[in-house]
């Protein structure tokens, strides 16, 4: 996904503004496995993903929890670092070698001290992640895991055929067995 198009979804940018942010991103390429982001560490970027997909997860106890999966054209941001420049409580994996936009997020902020339509980008990006956020918390607090499965397979029809069903099981808060049987329940 090219980088326009990933700015553009946010909120749209007159041309000058779009031109100073885009001068502020860097790309990078990374492996698979890659940790992006670490639990307890501050992050002093922002990504977009123009290739491949990451996940988001937490450690408890024995194993890792997944919470979240991003693919091209998505975001990846601690918001604990991005708003209140604390670490972080997530890990970010890659699940694929990717290529990223990374912007530093003292270049963003600096950007939007100078910039009026760079902090409406600014608030919209957050207003977008927070909906997001808020639509996980919903989704595992209401509805079932074969429910959550349909939606993935509804509106994350790829991730199914490019994560391990290990991850999707984790992120859909069950097990590995149990995620085969919704799996066979729907053929």
């Amino acid at each position: 996904m090219t980088l326009d198009e990933i700015l553009d979804r946010i909120y749209p940018l007159p041309e000058s503004s779009k031109a100073n942010l885009k001068k502020s991103i860097e790309e990078v390429s990374l492996p698979r496995n890659f940790c992006l982001m670490e639990a307890g560490k501050v992050v002093p970027s922002v990504y977009f993903i123009k290739k491949g997909i990451v996940r988001a997860y937490a450690s408890a106890e024995d194993r890792d929890i997944t919470f979240w999966f991003g693919s091209e054209g998505e975001p990846v941001v601690s918001m604990k670092s991005y708003v209140e420049n604390n670490p972080g409580y997530e890990h970010i994996e890659l699940l694929e070698p990717c290529d990223f936009y990374r912007l530093k997020t003292a270049d963003l902020q600096q950007l939007y001290h100078e910039d009026i339509h760079m902090a409406n980008w600014g608030r919209k990006f957050a207003e977008r992640e927070l909906v997001k956020t808020e639509e996980l918390i919903i989704s595992r607090q209401f509805k079932t895991a074969l429910e959550r499965y349909r939606d993935l397979m509804r509106n994350k029809p790829d991730l199914l055929k490019r994560v391990q069903l290990g991850h999707i099981a984790s992120y859909l808060g069950i097990t590995q067995v149990s995620l085969s049987r919704i799996r066979a329940e729907m053929k």
